[in-house]
């Protein structure tokens, strides 16, 4: 049946293969990811219907909430676990307790996946230098420039990077709420920067969307990393990136 197919894509089917068809996959995840923010990043760039919509989404959402001080309240925090602040902590914490029970791998993977996110979430900031949106009742303040949303970036990366390391040490049971409650965390984080007013919906969703690419890149590098090393491919949305490690972290 797989006669007719081109070499490379034989290699990808065949289970005794390397790396196979599970890095395939993640590759094609990462494009498929890096394509609406391409788009929403070209709207941003040729300030096209997309910008114009953002701009009344904006006023919108920000009305809804500015007479509030209970919600306001609220969304701000929310909004500061997405801040740099509280991120690194939770990295930093995460990658301490994986170092102490001699888990090297799984900590260098936070780290460096976190770090090097926030890396490329300022320089897009730079290059597109986007001013964040001017609403009718401004009601907090963000420095910076405004696309993508750094804090839905970020907290893509980094919560996403922590579930990631630490789900094999949840029970199986657990893991389904775990997975839900994580994306439930980063959502309300990127809708806070909305309803205060300080970002787009576009820079949102950008954020949101290259923070999940750069996500699905690390962990594709750190699987192609584990089976060099001769161990099995995981499967990390139901056992983690590390399962082995799920005893020595709990």
């Amino acid at each position: 049946m797989r006669a007719g197919l081109p070499d490379f894509v034989r290699a990808r089917l065949d289970p005794e293969q390397r790396f196979g068809l599970r890095v395939s996959l993640l590759a094609a995840a990462f494009i498929l990811v890096t394509v609406p923010f391409a788009t929403l990043l070209f709207q941003v760039l040729a300030d096209g219907p997309v910008t114009r919509l953002d701009a009344r989404v904006a006023n919108r959402l920000n009305d809804a909430v500015h007479d509030h001080p209970g919600w306001l309240r609220f969304l701000e925090a929310i909004s500061w676990l997405g801040r740099p602040l509280p991120l690194a902590l939770l990295i930093a914490l995460g990658a301490g307790w994986a170092l102490r029970h001699g888990r090297r791998r799984v900590a260098l993977y936070l780290v460096v996946t976190s770090a090097s996110g926030g890396i490329v979430d300022s320089v897009v900031k730079i290059l597109v230098d986007r001013p964040r949106p001017e609403v009718d009742h401004p009601v907090h303040t963000a420095f910076g420039k405004s696309f993508p949303s750094g804090h839905s970036m970020s907290s893509t990366i980094c919560f996403g990077a922590l579930l990631l390391v630490y789900l094999a040490a949840v029970n199986r049971r657990w893991r389904p709420p775990v997975i839900a409650a994580t994306v439930l965390l980063v959502l309300a984080i990127g809708t806070s920067r909305l309803l205060l007013g300080v970002h787009f919906v576009s820079d949102v969703l950008g954020g949101f969307a290259l923070g999940l690419a750069w996500l699905f890149g690390a962990t594709a590098l750190f699987e192609v990393w584990r089976q060099e090393t001769g161990k099995r491919p995981s499967e990390p949305l139901e056992e983690g990136i590390e399962p082995e490690a799920g005893a020595a972290l709990r």
